[in-house]
């Protein structure tokens, strides 16, 4: 079988799981339910310990298709708690980060280069880890100068090994989805007090820590931030 023909079967294959994938989404309300944070909790509470994988899941979706997903770690502090929902919204950011790179590298990297080929963020992120290596990941985590969706099939076209980039991401992404399970699950057990505040300083003073790390790459690879920004 030709290169040419494998590739056909592999959109055609990548096609049918997305179209699969949306048709079973709206048929059973998930669609809906991304944008009802009261429904989205009562819906994964229903299924017991199952709601744990369900959870993953529904993160991982997000991710591969880009859909807004910032409001489902909001969403695990709440249904989870303010531990197992970090742990759960890291596994899910990190798995769905994982698998949009493996799209973006293998299964349907001709059709992903095609369409965003000249694309500033795509080209500034290639460009970036070619000069700079997993530097460039780090400070492009750390930092929002480019949409998190985007992010990860960008660096499925880079140069960057699948553990790296894994691994990578898995680090940068754990402090913002531990705080922000931790800040939205203790709003909802103890509500607003004199310790909640305390607990909000301390992680505005860790959030504020982890923020000097890309400052500090950036600086010693002379990549200048304010046309990162402009890019995106």
């Amino acid at each position: 079988m030709s290169e040419k023909n494998k590739s056909a079967i592999k959109l055609v294959s990548l096609l049918a799981v997305i179209g699969a994938v949306i048709l079973i989404a709206w048929q059973t309300g998930i669609m809906d339910r991304l944008q009802d944070v009261a429904a989205m909790q009562e819906f994964i509470n229903s299924f017991g310990m199952l709601g744990y994988v369900i959870f993953v899941l529904v993160f991982v979706a997000v991710a591969v298709f880009m859909l807004p997903g910032a409001v489902l770690t909001i969403v695990a502090g709440i249904t989870f708690g303010p531990v197992i929902g970090g742990i759960l919204s890291l596994i899910g950011a990190t798995l769905g980060a994982a698998a949009a790179f493996l799209v973006a590298k293998y299964l349907a990297r001709d059709m992903i280069l095609k369409k965003f080929k000249g694309n500033p963020i795509f080209d500034k992120i290639d460009k970036g880890v070619e000069k700079n290596g997993v530097s460039f990941l780090i400070l492009t985590r750390l930092v929002p100068v480019f949409p998190y969706n985007v992010q990860n099939y960008a660096y499925g076209l880079t140069s960057l090994g699948f553990a790296k980039y894994t691994g990578v991401s898995l680090i940068t992404m754990a402090p913002g989805a531990f705080i922000y399970a931790f800040m939205a699950g203790q709003i909802v057990r103890e509500g607003i007090s004199l310790n909640l505040m305390l607990q909000f300083a301390a992680a505005g003073i860790i959030l504020f820590l982890v923020s000097l790390i890309p400052k500090y790459l950036a600086k010693k690879k002379g990549i200048d931030m304010d046309e990162l920004k402009e890019t995106s």
